[in-house]
Parts: structure tokens; C-alpha cells; sequence
């Protein structure tokens, strides 16, 4: 599942849905800026696979497939949000990481 998790793309997919809610393919592959349809693709069949994301499909002309969230991937939203918490305080403390490990070394 890890491994998942950390490929490409992966969380920035996830992140997405997460926070926008369920989206067809092409409005979510708007959202992640730069990813190609087959990579999406990839990572959106490995997500359902894993019961992380779920695929709804109409058959109407054209046909319409959304994605969403599962209930198991709220429990990692919860964490994704705690790391985007941690982004924005160090963001806000203005030196870097490697800055700050430095005066401590």
C-alpha cells in the first residue's frame, strides 16, 4: 500500500478528490496539472484496485465515469491533511529544513 501511496502522482490524485469531491476524468485531469491520461489512467485503476477510490459509470452518450473517495480513504485524508498543516507552518517560519538542521549539528 505504501508504495502506492508514494508513486507519482499518486497522493496529488488523491488530494484532489479528497478535497473537490468526485470528479469525471477529465475535470480531475485538469486538476492535476501536468499529468498525462495514461499515467491517470494507471493510477486511478491501482487506487480502485486498492479500494481507495471509487469509478462510477453511466452509460450515456458519451459515456460519463466519475471517481470519488471510499470510505478507507478518509482515513488517510485525515493524514493528508496533517501534512498539509505541517507545509503551511513551515512555510510560514520561512528557513529551510536543512538551514534549521544545521544549527543544531
Amino acid at each position: 500500500m505504501l508504495e502506492l501511496l508514494t508513486r507519482p502522482w499518486t497522493l496529488h490524485i488523491l488530494w484532489a478528490l479528497s478535497h473537490d469531491g468526485p470528479m469525471r476524468f477529465g475535470v480531475l485531469r485538469r486538476q492535476v496539472d501536468g499529468i498525462s491520461s495514461r499515467v491517470l489512467t494507471e493510477r486511478l485503476r491501482m487506487l480502485e484496485e486498492k479500494k481507495f477510490v471509487f469509478r462510477h459509470y453511466e452509460p450515456t452518450i458519451p459515456p460519463a465515469v466519475t471517481y470519488g473517495i471510499t470510505e478507507r480513504m478518509k482515513d488517510i485524508e485525515k493524514v493528508l491533511a496533517q501534512l498539509e498543516g505541517l507545509s503551511r507552518k513551515w512555510q510560514g517560519e520561512g528557513g529551510s529544513v536543512s538551514a534549521a538542521a544545521g544549527r543544531h549539528a
